[in-house]
C-alpha cells in the first residue's frame, strides 16, 4: 500500500483525547488523518500525545487551515458526512479506496448547512443519547468502511 486506505477528516474537533484516539485508529488501519481548523486545542498538546500514546508522532497527520481550505482539497474527491442527523445508515455508504469521511465536533456535530447541502450517513442508536463519543463514532465507521474496501483482512 502506497498511500491512506482512506482520509479520517476531523471537522474543528474540541477535545484533545478523542483527537489522539482517532489518530492511534488511523495509525493502526493505514488512514490519513485530517484536522480542519481551528481546533479546540493544539496539536503538541500533552492531552493528544498521552491519547496517541507514543504513536502521535508516526500519524499520517495533514492539518488544514480553515474550511475554505479542506475544500479546495477535497474538490473532486468522493467525501462522506456522519452526523446523528444524517438520512441513511452508515452501513449503505458505498465505502471505496481513497474516500474522505468528514465527522464533527464533538458538542455540535458537523453544521447543519454542510448536512444539508452535502447530504450524510448516521449511525444507528436505540438508546436516549445524542450521539456517540467521536472517537467511537469513527471506529465503528472506519472499521465498515475497511471492511468494504478490504475484506480479506476480516476473512
Amino acid at each position: 500500500m502506497t498511500g491512506p486506505r482512506f482520509h479520517v477528516v476531523l471537522y474543528h474537533p474540541e477535545i484533545p483525547p478523542n483527537t489522539g484516539n482517532v489518530g492511534r485508529l488511523c495509525l493502526g488501519l493505514g488512514l490519513r488523518l485530517h484536522l480542519v481548523h481551528p481546533l479546540g486545542f493544539s496539536t503538541d498538546a500533552k492531552a493528544v500525545r498521552r491519547a496517541g500514546l507514543d504513536y502521535w508522532q508516526h500519524v499520517d497527520l495533514v492539518e488544514h487551515a480553515d474550511e475554505d481550505a479542506f475544500w479546495r482539497w477535497a474538490e473532486g474527491r468522493r467525501v462522506h458526512l456522519f452526523s446523528s442527523k444524517g438520512a441513511r445508515s452508515h452501513v449503505a455508504c458505498p465505502y471505496a479506496p481513497d474516500d474522505v469521511l468528514v465527522f464533527g465536533r464533538e458538542t455540535v456535530g458537523l453544521p447543519d448547512d454542510l448536512v444539508a447541502r452535502h447530504g450524510a450517513w448516521r449511525i444507528p442508536m436505540t438508546g436516549p443519547i445524542r450521539s456517540l463519543n467521536l472517537s467511537n463514532a469513527v471506529a465503528v465507521v472506519a472499521y465498515r468502511a475497511l471492511e468494504r474496501i478490504d475484506p480479506d483482512l476480516f476473512a
